[in-house]
């Protein structure tokens, strides 16, 4: 009896200390690291609260050793210039719209083209499923891993000439869009004068009237504080900006296996966070930028289907470019999601 309670008190001794040794070694895996992380906007917005709920998630997982520093404000350079940085190993992390990435992998541009998903849950679908899965494998080939899919969510319009009721309105108002073709090309079919420029760049540019207009959704207008600088809010919902949280795949191949899961994981606990908090503000962004005096409006559906007609030459001009294979996979997608 006392030999088997012996037994039995070794093999409880040699399997904590096979459970220790475990841990122990699976916490080896992490190091002492500080992820620096470019972003546009300021702290405020909903990019925040996602990377904050990242960061926790990461200093948990990883026993404090790994840490996520925000930077804001394009303090690190805009969307471009941090995403070539981060390419080149030199930045850690980057949070971007698909739209600065489309010169290096054209078939990005799918989510460019206007009017493409009619609400957040299509898009959830289709980015967080096999589309969103196909395009993150391509990314690694020019320097990046896509560590999850964020939004800055649907655009609109907003300018300081007049509001915006039909396709003519476009006519002559000098619009600033992203560094991108197929926003460029919208808003010249539309009629606009489209004035290609950085974020950072842009409420300089609209106090200064270099520019009349520009579109983003609502929680950049009013985290930009655009409200002071623009008269007119046109609920247009053109087009839907999902974000990429790109990291470097230079620093990423030095990583080991845990703590290259940890950041996948922390990423995607931090999408949802970023998401939830992105919707609801944007609900309260529209009644703060009407209470900050700006003039909101809708367009009629007639109209907006003449705005729709009139951009279909988009997708034409820029099939090739895309791809077939990409638009293929998010129109065979968003019509099973829609059930057609």
């Amino acid at each position: 009896m006392k030999l088997f309670k012996n037994s039995r008190t070794r093999f409880g001794a040699l399997a904590f200390t096979a459970i220790a040794l475990a841990a122990g070694s699976a916490q080896a895996q992490f190091q002492e690291r500080s992820f620096k992380v470019s972003n546009g906007v300021s702290k405020e917005h909903p990019m925040g609260n996602g990377l904050a709920k990242m960061g926790a998630c990461t200093l948990a997982k990883s026993g404090g050793k790994m840490k996520i520093q925000p930077y804001w404000d394009g303090s690190l350079g805009n969307d471009l210039t941090a995403t070539q940085s981060v390419r080149t190993g030199s930045l850690d992390m980057v949070l971007t719209s698909t739209a600065p990435l489309v010169g290096i992998v054209p078939s990005l541009g799918v989510f460019d083209l206007p009017f493409l998903f009619g609400n957040e849950t299509e898009a959830d679908a289709v980015l967080d499923g096999k589309a969103g899965d196909w395009f993150a494998a391509k990314l690694p080939a020019v320097g990046v891993i896509n560590l999850a899919w964020w939004e800055n969510g649907f655009r609109h319009t907003t300018n300081s000439k007049r509001p915006i009721t039909k396709a003519e309105d476009f006519d002559g108002v000098k619009m600033r869009v992203m560094q991108n073709t197929i926003f460029i090309d919208t808003f010249k079919t539309l009629g606009s004068n489209a004035v290609p420029m950085a974020f950072s760049e842009v409420y300089s540019a609209l106090e200064t009237k270099t520019v009349d207009g520009q579109e983003n959704p609502f929680t950049n207008i009013e985290n930009m504080k655009f409200y002071e600088v623009q008269k007119y809010l046109t609920l247009t919902k053109h087009a839907y900006s999902p974000t990429l949280v790109l990291f470097s795949k230079k620093i990423w191949d030095t990583l080991a296996p845990q703590e290259q899961a940890t950041l996948k994981e922390c990423a995607a606990v931090g999408r949802e966070e970023q998401r939830k908090v992105n919707r609801e503000l944007s609900a309260k962004s529209v009644a703060n930028l009407k209470s900050k005096g700006m003039l909101v409006n809708e367009i009629s559906p007639a109209e907006m289907q003449r705005i729709r007609d009139k951009s279909k030459v988009i997708y034409e001009r820029h099939a090739k470019e895309i791809g077939d294979e990409a638009i293929t996979l998010v129109s065979g997608e968003l019509k099973r999601i829609r059930g057609q």
